[in-house]
């Protein structure tokens, strides 16, 4: 068994070693995550438009049935008052130009509401300021450590070790 740069599981391995290790795994796990956003998009998309035309075509089939309920409805009228035809029908367009009026004022409701709420913008200006604030961010300082002391300092005490354990 290996790491992913083919050097052994349990050998050392240097720092350079390890941060191109990590540095390899950190960018497949990006494009991992790039491709899972970009599937889930797809299926989202998909799922989207069949909605869509499922409900076109619900829309399509009420719009063809409409002249047979203001036809219904006339009628209906008719039956229960005996007045004239006529009166009817221009009932039953009354109805029908009042259920308008209603889903028009809902729907200029709606639309101010959407005209106002500005979410795509305040989405893309939070995403500014993150990469903003990631393009100036600067490692966390360490806590210095006490330097060691130099090759050529430790040189003279080496040798006088190494010259009293041989005497």
């Amino acid at each position: 068994m290996s790491a992913p740069d083919g050097s052994p599981v349990g050998a050392e391995r240097s720092i350079g070693q390890l941060f191109a290790s990590a540095t390899t795994e950190m960018s497949a796990l990006v494009h991992d995550e790039i491709a899972l956003a970009k599937a889930q998009l797809k299926q989202d998309v998909k799922r989207g438009a069949t909605s869509g035309g499922a409900f076109t075509v619900a829309g399509a089939v009420l719009v063809f049935s409409l002249p047979m309920l203001n036809f219904a409805l006339a009628y209906g009228i008719r039956t229960w008052s005996d007045w004239n035809l006529a009166i009817c029908f221009l009932l039953s367009f009354a109805a029908n130009v009042l259920v308008a009026v209603v889903l028009a004022l809902i729907g200029v409701a709606f639309a101010k509401k959407a005209k106002k709420s500005q979410g795509p913008q305040k989405v893309a200006a939070s995403m500014k300021e993150t990469a903003g604030v990631l393009q100036k961010a600067k490692p966390h300082p360490r806590p210095e450590e006490p330097t060691a002391p130099a090759i050529e300092d430790r040189v003279p005490a080496a040798i006088e070790a190494v010259a009293r354990s041989s005497s």
